[in-house]
């Protein structure tokens, strides 16, 4: 069986040499020092709260190729939502984190899986719902980094309409037409129209 190699930091030493001693005794975890931090498959990061100061220390772990997991005595949604934007995988609450809990959750984090309670899960998702209604449906964007506009072009693209019909469906000039679909293309990466229409299909967009 092969071990996880997990990297273990906490604000302060106790908890640091706490969570690290929990983990040391399970065959299946390989608990490294902080000269090996960059070689961690999994790091635990354990803080009060998520601070700019922990945010930090998340970016520059993921920076290394570390999957993320935050032990945590409180947080908020915007701390939440700040944690997640810092490429956590995993999230336990501090008063929950038993061996068992943790084991569980850096095991899920190695599998490139995500873990994180129900309840905040719900909060989560709350703020990703207002994220899309308050502030990027009002400027046409979506999460799928393609706008509504764009999104419409493709599907009557996808219908086989050409350029000149789809101006005509949707109200537009030809040149604005093949301009969004330019703007698709390039920002995308994508290689032409077929490509675009390809990448809208796999994203569930059309």
């Amino acid at each position: 069986m092969e071990r996880i190699a997990v990297y273990v930091h906490a604000d302060d030493p106790i908890s640091q040499a706490g969570v690290a001693s929990q983990l040391r005794p399970r065959p299946e975890i390989r608990v490294l020092d902080a000269a090996e931090a960059e070689t961690a498959t999994v790091a635990l990061v354990v803080s009060d709260r998520v601070s700019e100061r922990t945010v930090l220390l998340l970016r520059s772990l993921q920076r290394a190729g570390s999957r993320l997991v935050l032990v945590v005595a409180e947080v908020d949604d915007m701390g939440l939502v700040t944690a997640v934007e810092a490429g956590i995988a995993g999230l336990v609450r501090r008063e929950e984190a038993t061996p068992e809990r943790l084991l569980a959750v850096i095991r899920t984090a190695a599998a490139g899986e995500g873990a994180v309670p129900p309840d905040l899960l719900g909060r989560l998702l709350a703020q990703v719902g207002r994220l899309q209604r308050q502030v990027l449906w009002p400027r046409g964007l979506t999460f799928a980094e393609l706008a509504e506009r764009e999104i419409e072009v493709l599907r009557l693209v996808a219908d086989g309409l050409d350029t000149a019909e789809i101006a005509a469906k949707l109200s537009y000039s030809q040149r604005t037409v093949k301009n969004v679909l330019h703007d698709i293309t390039s920002r995308l990466h994508l290689r032409n129209r077929s490509h675009a229409v390809a990448y809208a299909l796999r994203q569930g967009l059309i």
